[in-house]
């Protein structure tokens, strides 16, 4: 198991990464289950993501509530945190951003976001919307109750992503390094599909179900840690290896 000052210490380096690709700028969150107590989650306190250091790491149970020590005041939506992970056991850590790209795909319906690239095809083919007036009614769109990050964990069910109408998107994954992995590429795979969408001629291909599960079951730690050593390097940002281990049907040799 990480040792929890490496673990808080990769949140902080998971600010700065989903910062530096634009996947959060002056908003957005990224949390991290503790393991060694499961029904609570460290997340910063409320502050720009590249402006996130060590000391403001704060502890949260499910209802949002601090643990301990407060350095000061939380997000709003750590309640969208909250409720995924109590919904969820298996998700180790969360990222709720408004990725730019992505949100044009949270207010249409008739041109789905799906994965048309493999280093996206864990999002899969299925990824809900969830719209918060379809029971709060009119609100500013944020997730400020545990009601609300209920609902919205709720409409997420078993997928890895959520669109959220109007405002952005919540990810999972069963490690920060996962849920970093797949935010940056959710982000590019979207900009991707924009492009594909604006030629105009002809059908999009998407990655089939087949593909999708392919590509999820090999994404092992060879894959996580070539990104995050090489997104450490550039925030310079301090890189504690993990485990470099093959994911089923992959190589050193792969791409």
């Amino acid at each position: 198991m990480i040792e929890m000052a490496m673990l808080k210490e990769d949140l902080v380096t998971a600010n700065r990464i989903l910062s530096h690709h634009n996947v959060v700028d002056s908003f957005g969150h990224v949390s991290v289950r503790n393991p060694e107590n499961p029904a609570h989650y460290f997340l910063s306190r409320a502050r720009a993501p590249n402006c996130v250091e060590l000391g403001d790491i704060t502890e949260f149970d499910y209802q949002g509530n601090v643990i301990g020590h407060e350095p000061g005041k939380p997000y709003s939506e750590r309640f969208i945190h909250g409720s995924v992970y109590e919904a969820r056991p298996e998700v180790m850590a969360v990222v709720h951003n408004h990725s730019p790209n992505v949100v044009p795909f949270t207010v249409q319906t008739k041109k789905k976001m799906r994965p048309i690239m493999h280093m996206c095809a864990p999002i899969g083919n299925d990824i809900p919307t969830w719209d918060i007036a379809d029971k709060f009614g009119t609100t500013n769109l944020l997730v400020t109750s545990v009601d609300m990050g209920r609902d919205l964990a709720c409409c997420l069910g078993h997928q890895r992503v959520a669109l959220m109408r109007g405002h952005g998107s919540v990810v999972t994954g069963k490690s920060l390094r996962e849920v970093v992995f797949l935010s940056i590429y959710m982000e590019l795979n979207a900009e991707m599909l924009i492009k594909a969408y604006q030629l105009g001629e002809g059908d999009v291909t998407f990655l089939s179900d087949g593909e999708v599960n392919a590509n999820a079951a090999g994404r092992a730690g060879f894959t996580l840690e070539r990104g995050w050593e090489n997104w450490c390097k550039e925030t310079e940002r301090p890189y504690f290896p993990q485990t470099w281990n093959m994911g089923p049907g992959f190589s050193k040799s792969d791409a």
